[in-house]
C-alpha cells in the first residue's frame, strides 16, 4: 500500500527536465538551458508555489538568466478544472565540467489547509568545449580589417570643405596683399576743404541749371558743398542739420556780419526752391555762385596741402635753427 502511494505520487508530480534552447548534440560552454519541472493534476482547489532560486549564481560556475516562467500546459474542464502547469528558468554554464543540478521542490496547498512537498530528482549536466586538434592545428594571424569602397556621399564633404579652405585662405592672402600695397604707397592726400568746395561749386557754372526744373539740382548741389566746407572748416555737424540749425551753430565765429547774412538768405532760397517749389528768378541765381565762391575764398584758413617726411621736417627745423 505504501509503495502505490509512492509510485502515485510520481505520477502524478510529473517529472523534471532540462531542455537546451540552442539545439546541438552536446552543451558547450555559455549554451543557454531551460531547467524546471512540469506538476500535472494541479485544480482550482490546489495553490502551486515555487520556490526560490539563486540568484545571479546558481550553484558554482552556472548562473541564473532568467527567474521563473510559468506555463499552463493542458486544461481538462469538468465541475473542478484540472490542469498541468509547467515551471521553468534559464541558466548558462560559464566552465568546462560535470554538474548535478541542485532537486527543484514546489509545495501545494489544498483548500483544506493541508499541505504536501514535491520533490523533483537532480539532473545531471555535462559542459564541454569544443576540442582542438593539435596535430593539424595551424595557427593563423589576424585577418585584416575588411575595406569597404568609398562612395560620393563620404568624399563630398571633404572637397567642400577643401574648397571652402583654399576660398579663404586666398581671400586673406588677398587682404594681406591689398593692406601692404596701402602702406607701401604712403600717406594719403587728403584734398583741403575749400578746395574741394570750389570744386564742386564750379560744376554749376553755367546758367542752363537756372532752369526751373533744374534750380532743385543747382540749389542742393551749391548748399551741399558749402555743408561740407563748413562742417570741416568751423566743426560743426552742417550735413545733418538744418538751415536754421546750422546758422545757429555758427553764430560768434569769425564770419563777417554781413557775409554771415547773404549766406543764409541764399540758404533760405534754396529750401524754398527745394522744399517749396519755388521758382527763383534769374537776378538770384546769377548771385548764388559767385556768393558761395566768395565766403569759400574769405574764410578758409590756409594749410600745408603736401605732407613732409620726417627726414625732410628734421631738414626744415635744422635750417630755422641755422638762421
Amino acid at each position: 500500500m505504501k509503495l502505490l502511494t509512492v509510485i502515485l505520487a510520481m505520477l502524478l508530480q510529473g517529472m523534471p527536465f532540462l531542455n537546451q534552447l540552442q539545439k546541438r548534440d552536446s552543451i558547450l560552454i555559455a549554451d543557454q538551458l531551460e531547467y524546471g519541472v512540469t506538476v500535472d493534476q494541479a485544480s482550482d482547489t490546489v495553490l502551486v508555489g515555487w520556490p526560490q532560486i539563486a540568484q545571479p549564481e546558481f550553484i558554482k560556475d552556472i548562473y541564473t538568466i532568467s527567474g521563473w516562467k510559468i506555463d499552463t500546459l493542458n486544461m481538462t474542464k469538468g465541475q473542478i478544472r484540472s490542469y498541468s502547469l509547467k515551471g521553468s528558468f534559464v541558466i548558462q554554464p560559464f566552465a568546462e565540467g560535470e554538474y548535478e543540478l541542485p532537486p527543484l521542490y514546489v509545495v501545494r496547498l489544498h483548500r483544506d489547509g493541508s499541505t504536501d512537498t514535491l520533490r523533483f530528482k537532480s539532473m545531471p549536466l555535462e559542459v564541454t568545449t569544443i576540442p582542438i586538434d593539435t596535430t593539424t592545428f595551424v595557427p593563423h594571424d589576424i585577418r585584416p580589417q575588411i575595406t569597404y569602397p568609398v562612395t560620393f556621399a563620404e568624399v563630398f564633404p571633404w572637397v567642400l570643405a577643401f574648397v571652402g579652405g583654399v576660398l579663404l585662405i586666398g581671400a586673406v592672402v588677398c587682404l594681406i596683399m591689398i593692406g601692404g600695397k596701402r602702406r607701401n604707397e604712403g600717406p594719403v592726400y587728403r584734398e583741403p576743404a575749400h578746395i574741394t568746395a570750389l570744386r564742386k561749386m564750379d560744376r554749376y557754372r553755367s546758367n542752363k541749371y537756372w532752369a526751373p526744373e533744374k534750380q532743385k539740382q543747382f540749389y542742393s548741389g551749391i548748399t551741399d558743398a558749402l555743408r561740407e566746407y563748413i562742417a570741416a572748416r568751423y566743426d560743426v555737424g552742417a550735413m545733418e542739420m538744418t538751415s536754421a540749425e546750422m546758422f545757429h551753430a555758427l553764430k560768434g565765429s569769425d564770419i563777417p556780419p554781413g557775409l554771415y547774412g547773404e549766406l543764409k538768405e541764399l540758404f533760405e532760397r534754396a529750401d524754398f526752391v527745394k522744399f517749396a517749389k519755388y521758382v527763383a528768378s534769374d537776378e538770384e541765381n546769377a548771385t548764388v555762385l559767385p556768393l558761395g565762391v566768395r565766403f569759400v575764398t574769405e574764410t578758409y584758413v590756409p594749410e600745408e596741402e603736401e605732407e613732409i617726411s620726417p627726414q625732410g621736417r628734421n631738414d626744415k627745423e635744422e635750417g630755422r635753427n641755422d638762421n
